[in-house]
């Protein structure tokens, strides 16, 4: 586990949220839910719980998996490369690198300083970009593209919008088993908020963040271990059937028999579904764990990468619709370089396990990568072996934010609408991000709901985005910030 940051200009933590940034707790925790008569408080609920069934589906949308990194990262010029008005290349000035953590002698207008093999450009010594490649094949890197978004966002603190899950489900992202999860017990699933606009309680993310999570969301009970789940579903049916034909002569109310039927049809369903433990076992998943397995056994026992395991496997299979996946310890200003390109590295290895993930299953994901603020370096260098001869971090700068997007497709590199949207908004020369660049960079709400808008052009669906999020900010000139164009039919 990463060691905890004392910051001598930080006060003493006190929220559950400065723990976290600073790496004194971990993602693990506990939920207690509520007993089924306290979800019930009227008739009204009943009747509503009792309508139908509506058990849930795949919605047959793209998985989304969001890294909620906590405490202010560094993902604009050191990692992800950000410019001027004309995008990624378009340099800023070698002072506006420097406060970026670049020293001169590594800035991108230098020859051999521009990673693009993730269509996005990255600096070529990124420290998320050398975790991406120990995970990737290079096939894989070819069929992903991105897009870096210029915004600020408040320093150290959990009170920044930035989780748009929520908006992802109203896009129609659903999973056959839950629909949204996360690796914190919290509203968002993660560190930062959700834009209250866009929160659904009914989708409330359900708390994974290690593979017993995974495995225990469903209990079929003892009829899985005394028969196989063949024949199992088969003796539910049978009971279904049993318990109808009682009902029919029952004179109970409509509501609760409706409630009875479907506590039935649901059990069945699971049984002949995840009847088989190993189905969501990331452990028991060749493609995540064993000789050819994307992470090794040393790497399955960090916390880090376990929550990484459970969450893809659970994403990138279709049985959650979106995930969460919070990394804590990342307000990493303790005067070296050091500890930031480690901590930067292995959220590294987490983006390129869920791309390696997704190739290997054949299927499309987006990753999105998000942080509370930023900082920023004095020039000082760290020449050690992990500081890499760069700048030292000094302190926290929200104006040297930005947050990215990277989109995975088996069928090849996913197209923009133009070269140009490879990059919204834009940063100024001394290294900030240009506010009046976009509607946007000063607003995370609006920056959420961007990334929403851009979820539903991949499915060429943009025309029903008024529709997802009926409050919109955006107003109606959003071409601007669509950066992809889409890679799945129009949704009926």
């Amino acid at each position: 586990m990463s060691k905890p940051l004392r910051h001598p200009d930080h006060p003493r933590p006190r929220t559950r949220r400065e723990f976290l940034a600073q790496g004194f707790i971990s993602g693990a925790a506990m939920l207690v839910a509520p007993s089924l008569f306290g979800l019930f408080k009227s008739r009204e609920a009943w009747a509503q719980a009792a309508a139908e069934c509506n058990l849930s589906t795949a919605a047959g949308r793209i998985p989304f998996v969001c890294f909620d990194l906590a405490g202010g990262a560094s993902v604009a010029g050191s990692n992800v490369l950000v410019g001027g008005p004309n995008g990624q290349l378009d340099f800023l000035s070698d002072a506006g690198y420097e406060k970026l953590g670049l020293p001169r002698s590594m800035v991108p207008s230098l020859a051999g300083q521009v990673n693009t093999e993730l269509g996005l450009a990255f600096h070529a010594d990124s420290a998320f970009l050398r975790g991406i490649l120990s995970k990737t094949s290079a096939t894989t890197r070819a069929n992903v593209n991105g897009v870096v978004i210029c915004a600020r966002s408040e320093n150290d603190t959990g009170n920044n919008p930035h989780n748009p899950m929520y908006g992802i489900h109203r896009a129609g992202a659903d999973g056959n088993l839950v629909t949204l999860i996360g690796t914190q017990p919290s509203d968002s699933g993660g560190n930062s908020l959700a834009p209250m606009s866009m929160i659904d309680p009914a989708a409330r993310p359900v708390k994974v963040d290690r593979p017993s999570d995974v495995t225990g969301l469903v209990d079929t009970g003892r009829l899985v271990q005394l028969l196989p789940p063949a024949d199992a579903a088969v003796v539910m049916q049978a009971i279904e059937q049993i318990s109808e034909a009682k009902l029919q002569h029952m004179t109970e109310d409509a509501i609760v028999e409706q409630l009875i039927r479907c506590g039935f049809v649901e059990s069945t369903q699971l049984v002949a579904t995840f009847g088989d433990p190993t189905l969501l076992d990331p452990l028991a998943d060749t493609d995540i764990t064993g000789l050819t397995g994307i992470f090794n056994a040393g790497e399955l026992n960090q916390d880090k990468f376990r929550k990484t395991a459970s969450v893809m496997k659970l994403c990138v299979n279709g049985f959650a619709g979106a995930g969460t996946i919070e990394f804590g310890g990342y307000d990493y200003h303790d005067g070296t370089r050091a500890t930031g390109e480690i901590r930067d590295f292995e959220a590294g290895v987490a983006m390129g396990a869920v791309l390696e993930y997704a190739a290997r299953k054949v299927q499309q994901v987006v990753v999105y990568v998000f942080s509370d603020g930023s900082l920023d370096s004095d020039g000082s260098l760290d020449n050690s072996a992990q500081g890499r001869g760069k700048g030292n971090w000094r302190g926290d700068n929200q104006s040297t934010a930005s947050v990215f997007m990277l989109v995975y497709d088996p069928a090849g590199r996913p197209p923009l609408t133009s070269p140009a949207r490879q990059q919204l908004g834009y940063f100024r020369p001394s290294g900030d991000v240009e506010t009046s660049s976009s509607p946007i960079a000063n607003n995370v709400t609006l920056l959420a709901e961007a990334v929403v808008l851009n979820y539903m052009a991949l499915h060429d669906d943009v025309g029903r985005f008024t529709t997802a999020l009926p409050t919109q900010g955006l107003g109606g000139n959003i071409n601007n910030l669509i950066a992809f164009a889409p890679i799945r039919p129009t949704p009926t």
